[in-house]
């Protein structure tokens, strides 16, 4: 499962009945946690009328705008917050193009130039795809 159709609540995946009862356990709390979210952006803040007319259809408890609006909005610090952390394995390079070590920080500061795209872009170019289709 992709950690955006987890927190979007469209993981398909469904598992063994351990790892069911923990996608339902996850779900709960997520649900939790954006009825919260639902709550404040709804009833606080200066664009009040924009997001209730926005969510107004939104009663479902899975808040699945919500969630879509939340994604969107913070994905890259999920990225970052997943990369950084996971900065000693292997999966990742330790260097930055031309060598530079990347020890003590989590990504290389390099802008892009010719050929290159922006060095700290999520590759989540399959966050749309449905995921039997992955």
């Amino acid at each position: 499962a992709d950690i955006g159709d987890i927190v979007r609540g469209r993981d398909i995946f469904r598992g063994n009945d351990k790892e069911k009862d923990q996608r339902k356990q996850l779900d709960k709390k997520l649900k939790v946690i954006f009825a919260k979210i639902h709550s404040d952006v709804t009833s606080s803040g200066s664009n009040v009328k924009t997001l209730k007319d926005r969510y107004k259809k939104d009663k479902d408890p899975n808040f699945f705008q919500l969630r879509e609006d939340w994604w969107m909005a913070n994905r890259d610090q999920v990225w970052k917050a997943i990369t950084c952390d996971a900065q000693s394995f292997d999966y990742f390079r330790h260097t930055c193009n031309g060598g530079e070590r990347t020890k003590g920080y989590c990504r290389c500061d390099d802008k892009p130039k010719d050929g290159n795209g922006d060095v700290n872009i999520v590759p989540t170019y399959f966050d749309y795809v449905p995921q039997y289709l992955r």
